[in-house]
């Protein structure tokens, strides 16, 4: 399938590695001018020596996207973009005891206000050309919440109402808004988290590789080219007439019925 994505612009958030990596990937195998991000310079640049691999139109910018400075060198770089995969890094789990005023000006800024400062910065384009797809990576724990990640849930919440609010004003103009929710996939995330066990537990590498793919009601973790081939059909000109939803990539772990 054409996915009608060839030469379209594309900025990817916190691309360097990961989730927003897989997209990328994908996105360039469907043709499209890809702008990635990190902060870290060297993995930055190996990253855009990889992808160039499958299709050279790619390049990197090195950038916080949790500062002012950082989001207006990402959109310099990449200038009316067609595409923007919103993604970042979450806060680290822990409780509510420990969450103070800063902790959470943090979380907020980086899962909410920082994504929604790049879609009003990028969406005025889209809606006057008549194309744009707009993407954010949250998390499962949007629908399922788990009290040690309430920071990033909260956070990631807020992004998810502002987004379906505006998505039902630009859909006439052909822009799309949609979030993807991952639940483990088999990044360095998953492997760090797999270390964190093996301290924690006494037990070995396999032992809590096999602990995290029960939880998974597939019985495995996702592999990173999957959810980037569903953003690049999210982002395709086939996905006009999906906005505003939440699509769980959980290998049918989610356990309510909307």
């Amino acid at each position: 399938m054409d996915l009608g994505l060839q030469n379209k612009k594309a900025l990817i958030c916190a691309s360097s590695r990961g989730l927003g990596y897989a997209c990328a990937a994908s996105l360039l195998r469907e043709g499209a001018h890809v702008v990635i991000n990190g902060r870290d310079e060297e993995t930055l640049a190996k990253a855009v020596v990889e992808l160039s691999e499958i299709n050279e139109n790619v390049s990197g910018v090195s950038a916080d996207l949790n500062t002012e400075a950082g989001r207006d060198a990402l959109i310099a770089a990449c200038e009316d973009p067609d595409i923007l995969i919103n993604n970042n890094n979450g806060p680290p789990p822990g409780t509510y005891q420990q969450w103070d005023e800063a902790m959470w000006g943090a979380a907020l800024t980086s899962n909410m206000v920082a994504p929604a400062l790049l879609i009003r910065a990028v969406i005025d384009g889209m809606r006057a050309r008549k194309f744009g797809r707009i993407v954010n990576i949250t998390s499962a724990m949007v629908k399922s919440p788990h009290p040690n990640m309430g920071l990033s849930t909260a956070a990631r919440s807020g992004l998810t109402a502002f987004a379906k609010g505006l998505s039902k004003e630009v859909a006439k103009d052909n822009v799309t808004i949609n979030n993807m929710l991952p639940e483990r996939f088999d990044t360095a995330r998953q492997q760090q988290m797999a270390e964190l066990a093996m301290a924690v537990k006494n037990i070995t590498y396999e032992e809590a590789r096999a602990e995290m793919e029960a939880t998974i009601a597939a019985g495995r973790l996702g592999k990173p080219d999957e959810f980037g081939d569903a953003c690049a059909f999210l982002c395709s000109a086939q996905a006009g007439f999906i906005s505003g939803q939440n699509l769980q990539l959980d290998g049918g772990s989610y356990a309510g019925l909307i």
